[in-house]
């Protein structure tokens, strides 16, 4: 009995444990954007999606979990050869998604492997029809070229290709120095250029403003000589009422004529002046008020005597 209860002890143990293996091999639990592939005698049985699922045990076979989520994959540069036979090195980078599990299992053994040789054979025959300066600058028709024909080839193992990108793309370096070389160039030839405009404007300011100068000046001289005449015709103006209300006679204008005369004598440019004929007329008045005056005295002293 002891011998009988301890070998039915060990059968039991065993076949707890038998059951737990069974439990744990029939309860699968899938994770949010992941799915599974149950395969049944080796054949393909369904696709699991995220949750919990039981499985046959020793029947039906979980093959790993395909992610869902879309995937970046950076590959290693590549030579490509251009249109002016220069080879570049170009890195690239794809954006992927799963969309169909199964297809991405059956249909393509290493579905990564194809892309990356997929994107290198496109990407030669893309950039082998540009040259060099097209493929620097043409990233964007490249990308757009990429994705088309990735996409395309890749529909049908389960593969949405979103976004292809060229990370890099780099040229001999003899090239590079030429290129160098080249900006340098073309950079000392549009400072030049903006030096001597602006030298350019410089002038064009500096002669504007030198002929606003000269306008303004003139027009200030202008307006001076006007107000310094208009001054001197009210002030000839007033002299003249002044004169016409004094009621002056002739013996003053002749003494005032005396008066103007060694005035037109000064200054040093005056080496010959003319006498004006009223000058005797002047004497004349001169010599007649002191000769009036003279004639006024002689008869009252004739009288004494």
């Amino acid at each position: 009995m002891t011998g009988n209860g301890f070998g039915l002890t060990i059968v039991l143990v065993v076949l707890a444990i038998f059951v737990i293996v069974v439990l744990l091999r029939s309860v699968r639990i899938v994770p949010q954007a992941r799915a599974g592939i149950v395969e049944r005698l080796g054949k393909y049985n369904r696709t699991l999606n995220p949750g919990l699922t039981i499985l046959i045990p020793f029947v039906d076979r979980l093959l790993p979990l395909l992610d869902l989520r879309e995937q970046v994959v950076s590959f290693p540069p590549q030579p490509v050869i251009t249109e002016d036979n220069l080879v570049v090195s170009i890195d690239t980078v794809v954006y992927f998604q799963i969309t169909e599990p199964r297809a991405a299992t059956y249909e393509i053994a290493n579905y990564i492997q194809a892309v990356e040789q997929l994107t290198t054979t496109t990407l030669r025959n893309v950039v082998g029809g540009l040259n060099l300066e097209e493929a620097l600058t043409s990233r964007d028709q490249i990308n757009g070229q990429l994705r088309g024909v990735l996409d395309e080839a890749t529909g049908k193992w389960g593969i949405r290709v979103s976004r292809v990108e060229l990370k890099a793309i780099d040229p001999p370096l003899s090239i590079q120095d030429s290129m160098e070389k080249q900006m340098r160039a073309e950079r000392d030839r549009r400072a030049a250029i903006l030096t001597a405009e602006g030298t350019k404007q410089s002038d064009i300011l500096t002669a504007e403003g030198k002929r606003q100068a000269s306008i303004l000046k003139a027009e200030g001289d202008a307006q001076a000589s006007i107000l310094r005449a208009d001054g001197e015709a009210q002030a000839i103006q007033k002299v003249f009422d002044a004169i016409h209300a004094g009621r002056p006679d002739q013996e003053l204008l002749a003494y005032q004529y005396l008066q103007t005369l060694p005035k037109l004598a000064e200054g040093t440019s005056n080496t010959l002046w003319v006498i004006p004929s009223e000058l005797t007329e002047a004497l004349k008045g001169i010599g007649g008020a002191l000769g009036g005056t003279g004639t006024a005295k002689n008869p009252g002293s004739t009288d004494g005597i």
